[in-house]
């Protein structure tokens, strides 16, 4: 963590001076806003910690609830969700905290005796094998609780207005007039642009008039988090329980107490009329322990339930106009699904990624108003295949028995898609921000429109091992990570035309890296790199320091065995990979191509001169 670029802090760095908006904000809800989020889940909470690093930009959250959420429904945090923490700035906190996924064990009933379940198979979570950060599960409520204290941290001093209740709203051509009710009756707030973070029973979507696409599975589910005395063996363990009464997914919570129990309460008639939904807990605990027999729980607390019936919906479009975005759809607004694919907290958070920065760029004359067309064009493709995950995933997980010819068949299907529940895969398609003509051999390890895979290096100011991914915060900076040549020559011919790009799309008398964070990687030992370019070494802040944590060394130090070169695929001619603010992989360049990444700019950038107009 880097800080006292600003003059000594002698307080916790993680909070951030107040700058611009985050200055006295005011207690009461503007009458005017740049950007109005509506709903403090996931994504809402999550966007205002992004709009947080904006303190030019007037944001507001409006939630109808009279203080923060105590109890969420979502729990499991898949590895790319661990990475955003990281960039937000609490994923050790949030991790220590949690119950780490290591293993799933599955069940199926025993050959010999039908009416028991016995262990079929034991596979170790995908979680490490995919990325540094494991596989969690934590309550909706603490993550909520992180992002706010982002929110409230950075330099705008976000905070939600809560008990404000949306109303109805109505695009006026270059604002959005949003009607709400406070304790102080209605008012209506004129918004330049307005986020719908509100949940599957979304007012937004209404008022804009987008509809869900899509159908319920006909089939019940009942879930409890239950604290118990069980002889069941593997009670802190995830598993897939399939039995002759049903199926059980079972995950345990963190505290080392609490497990989550997703049981099988059948097909739905056609003309149950959501009757099932008033199920009993008595009842779901009957089944739950039919299904466990010969093992069985006794609960001594139930601390959450509900029954829900599957649905698996995507809304038509995420945003009122696809030429002219004003009212953005995130999260359960747009596409709902099953819980037990444990997707929907994460991809809902991705979307407020998505969409923060781009907002932020937008309004502060960084990028052309048309950015924000690729908001709908990159999330709705990723709920569309969220949806046919999650189909193909319950359908599996309510199979009975006699349905399923290979007992291995769920564990091998959990294992081979994993990439895509660890929230991997997501791959954007080309656009403004992401490159078509990428020179990807140069760097297959970061495959354009991916996210950006960390991996370690020895920074060489300190001889230090570490994630060349981690320094990366979420405060809207766009990265460029330079690899250098075996020769270094190539190099050097482009850091001059390059540092010419990065001045012409920052704005005059901001720091050199205030929109572009420029590292370089050698690929020698770290003890040689002695003549670094001034990009990789800028001086930052009032007080002019030089910044020298921005270059590393690829070489093996004490403390780590890797090569960046070798684990991602670049060669001895080296590679620039440009990374968007949101940590997804934009383009990737040779080092002799410096015009290249000029022209690639020019279309995701506006002239930091000219002033936001919308």
């Amino acid at each position: 963590m880097q800080f006292h670029h600003h003059g000594y802090v002698s307080g916790d760095p993680r909070v951030q001076n107040a700058a611009g908006t985050g200055i006295d904000r005011p207690a009461r809800l503007p009458d005017e806003v740049d950007v109005l989020i509506v709903g403090s889940g996931p994504a809402g909470m999550l966007l205002a910690a992004q709009m947080s690093q904006f303190p030019q930009l007037t944001t507001r959250l409006i939630e109808k609830r009279e203080g923060r959420l105590s109890l969420g429904q979502a729990d499991g945090i898949q590895p790319r969700s661990v990475e955003t923490f990281q960039a937000f700035g609490f994923a050790d906190r949030i991790t220590a905290e949690a119950y780490n996924i290591g293993w799933m064990n599955f069940w199926a009933p025993d050959p010999e005796h039908p009416d028991r379940i016995v262990r079929t198979t034991r596979t170790e979570d995908y979680g490490y094998k995919i990325s540094e950060f494991p596989h969690l599960i934590v309550n909706q409520a603490r993550v909520l609780d992180y992002f706010a204290e982002a929110a409230a941290h950075g330099p705008a001093r976000i905070a939600p207005d809560y008990g404000v209740e949306f109303l109805d709203l109505e695009v006026q051509g270059d604002h959005v007039e949003v009607r709400v009710r406070t304790t102080e009756g209605e008012r209506t707030i004129r918004a330049k642009y307005v986020a719908g973070c509100d949940g599957a029973r979304s007012g937004v979507r209404q008022a804009i008039g987008r509809t869900h696409v899509g159908a319920a599975a006909r089939h019940a589910w009942g879930v409890m988090d239950v604290l118990v005395e069980t002889d069941f063996p593997d009670w802190r363990i995830k598993c897939a329980i399939n039995a002759a009464a049903g199926n059980i997914l079972h995950i345990p919570r963190e505290g080392g107490y609490l497990s989550r129990m997703y049981i099988d309460l059948g097909e739905v008639a056609e003309d149950d009329d959501h009757r099932v939904r008033q199920t009993p807990i008595d009842e779901v605990i009957r089944r739950a322990n039919e299904i466990l027999h010969p093992y069985s729980i006794d609960v001594k607390q139930v601390a959450w339930h509900s029954v829900y019936e599957v649905g698996h919906r995507v809304t038509d479009q995420f945003v009122d106009d696809l030429d002219d975005p004003r009212v953005f759809l995130t999260g359960d607004a747009c596409h709902t699904h099953s819980a037990k694919a444990g997707q929907g907290m994460n991809v809902s958070m991705q979307d407020g990624f998505n969409l923060g920065w781009k907002l932020g760029h937008v309004l502060t004359g960084l990028a052309p108003v048309e950015l924000l067309r690729t908001y709908d064009q990159e999330r709705r493709p990723v709920a569309q295949q969220l949806i046919d995950f999650d189909r193909e995933w319950s359908s599996l997980m309510a199979r009975k028995p006699g349905e399923i010819t290979d007992p291995d068949e769920l564990a091998t299907y959990y294992l081979a898609t994993a990439e895509f529940p660890s929230g991997f895969g997501t791959h954007y398609a080309p656009s403004r921000i992401v490159a078509a003509d990428a020179a990807q051999e140069l760097a297959s390890g970061f495959p354009v429109g991916k996210r950006f895979h960390s991996v370690e290096v020895v920074r060489v100011c300190d001889g230090n091992a570490v994630h060349l991914g981690h320094h990366a915060k979420a405060d809207g900076r766009w990265r460029l990570y330079v690899f250098a040549d075996a020769e270094g020559t190539a190099l050097q011919d482009w850091v001059g035309a390059a540092r010419a790009v990065v001045e012409r799309f920052t704005p005059e008398g901001a720091d050199l890296d205030a929109v572009f964070d420029a590292k370089v990687v050698y690929p020698g030992r770290w003890e040689d790199v002695v003549d670094v370019p001034t990009l990789f070494r800028p001086q930052s802040g009032p007080l002019g320091l030089t910044d020298l944590e921005k270059v590393f060394a690829a070489a093996p130090s004490a403390w780590t065995t890797g090569d960046v070169f070798a684990e991602r695929g670049i060669g001895a001619e080296g590679a620039v990979v440009v990374v968007r603010p949101d940590q997804y992989v934009a383009h990737v360049l040779p080092l002799t191509d410096p015009v290249g990444l000029e022209r690639f700019l020019t279309g995701a950038m506006a002239e930091p001169t000219a002033a936001a107009s919308r």
